[in-house]
């Protein structure tokens, strides 16, 4: 006769046996469940410039986790290339930092929408060795340096705004991005509209003809370029300067302030041209209004095509847009970007019923 002990321990290794095949049985079908729902999950995958990448990268972070039915994902290739991309039907959505222009939405597959979603700054990011000042710059000087007439350092139009300073006679070394970038267009839309000669010799535009200087494919590459030539100036988004750590100018604006780019100045220059911002959200707004306006801002767009090949996509474009209008915003705003303001916010919001 087995005794009771026994008895006890066979029971509850029976037990012990049916739970752990329980646990598996569930343990499976929720893995199951898991892969299920990924391989039904939507991947929505955009394309676009490097500028706003910290920020759709993290926007694409924060989404995923709390969606399952939609992922995002986007991928940095540059603004015209991103243009190029969605007018031909590559892609959910586009990313840049200019509006499409008339020509190139004429030969688009369909009609198409651009959706500012944040404001954005460009900063002037140089590397003078032994000094920590934050040097103040009018528009046409910072024009004659990227057209190549202001050479050194310790030049005349550079010193009479920095009183008290003393600047090293060193070359000047400027850093401009490759052609087809949305921060190029936004510098030298700035620069045209400060400085005739630049219009002229340069002008406006994602590809601009620089005189002098060496090129930078992407917002790190400048970055590290001017990081690593004493004497090196270029340009970048106020977010991948702080994070580098470069000194940033002070840029003069039309009220004659010279003012620091910082989320509340970007702000503020968009505030102060929210009435001339039309239906299509076509505004430059570059050396705009307002006493504490920082003048070299923009908005950064998403292109998304008004009507999908696939209505489900469609609807889960919609639903990721609708996110980034609203929580994403508030993310934009804890990582040191300038929202949308609240008229613009409103009516971008209105137009996501256009997309089908």
């Amino acid at each position: 006769m087995i005794s009771s002990p026994m008895i006890t321990y066979i029971a509850f290794s029976r037990s012990a046996r049916k739970f752990f095949r329980v646990l598996s049985r569930c343990a499976l079908l929720a893995l199951i469940s898991s892969e299920t729902a990924a391989q039904n999950s939507i991947m929505l995958v955009g394309t676009g410039s490097s500028v706003p990448a910290p920020l759709y990268n993290e926007w694409a972070d924060q989404f995923n986790r709390q969606s399952y039915s939609v992922k995002v994902r986007y991928l940095t290739v540059g603004t015209d290339e991103s243009i190029d991309r969605i007018l031909n039907g590559s892609g959910d959505f586009g990313g840049g930092d200019t509006t499409i222009s008339e020509a190139e939405l004429k030969r688009s597959k369909t009609a198409m929408l651009e959706l500012p979603m944040v404001v954005i700054g460009i900063v002037a990011v140089y590397n003078l060795p032994n000094l920590d000042a934050e040097l103040n710059f009018t528009g046409p000087t910072l024009a004659d340096i990227f057209l190549g007439k202001v050479q050194n350092w310790s030049d005349p139009r550079i010193l009479k705004f920095n009183p008290g300073l003393r600047l090293p006679n060193l070359p000047i070394s400027v850093i401009h991005r490759t052609p087809g970038k949305g921060s190029s267009l936004i510098f030298s839309d700035y620069l045209s509209k400060v400085s005739p000669e630049f219009q002229a010799k340069v002008g406006r535009s994602t590809s601009p003809k620089w005189p002098v200087g060496q090129a930078a494919a992407r917002s790190e590459d400048l970055i590290e370029l001017v990081k690593t030539v004493p004497g090196a100036i270029g340009y970048a988004e106020l977010n991948w300067a702080e994070k580098s750590s470069l000194a940033m100018a002070r840029i003069r604006n039309p009220g004659g302030e010279f003012v620091k780019a910082t989320p509340q100045s970007i702000a503020a220059a968009a505030a102060a041209s929210e009435g001339k911002l039309r239906a299509d959200f076509r505004v430059s707004l570059t050396n705009g209004g307002g006493a504490n306006s920082y003048p070299i801002t923009s908005y950064t767009w998403l292109y998304v095509p008004m009507k999908a090949a696939d209505a489900v996509r469609a609807q889960a474009l919609v639903t990721f847009l609708k996110w980034a209008l609203s929580t994403g915003q508030e993310i934009a705003t804890a990582r040191g970007y300038a929202p949308l303001p609240p008229e613009v916010l409103s009516r971008v919001q209105s137009k996501l019923a256009s997309i089908k």
